[in-house]
């Protein structure tokens, strides 16, 4: 696991296991959307441990907050 440096969103989903080129990214945005309240690590299209890193890359200040925090507003459009 990549531990430094700025990741994009491209990174993000290549780190959580999922197709991470731009088309497959795009269409994971179409299919998926967060509403109101509702925390990106608790949507129900995550895994476990998809779930689990979401949650941790926040809890702890992590290199991945940046990703993490634009997939959230990515999926509020």
């Amino acid at each position: 696991m990549e531990t430094t440096g700025h990741h994009t969103v491209n990174d993000l989903f290549a780190q959580l296991g999922l197709p991470s080129d731009d088309d497959a990214v795009e269409g994971f945005l179409e299919r998926h959307h967060l509403s109101g309240e509702e925390h990106l690590s608790e949507a129900p299209f995550w895994s476990d441990g998809q779930r689990e890193f979401l949650e941790q890359a926040i809890l702890d200040d992590s290199d991945w907050c940046e990703a993490v925090d634009e997939l959230d507003t990515l999926l509020r459009h």
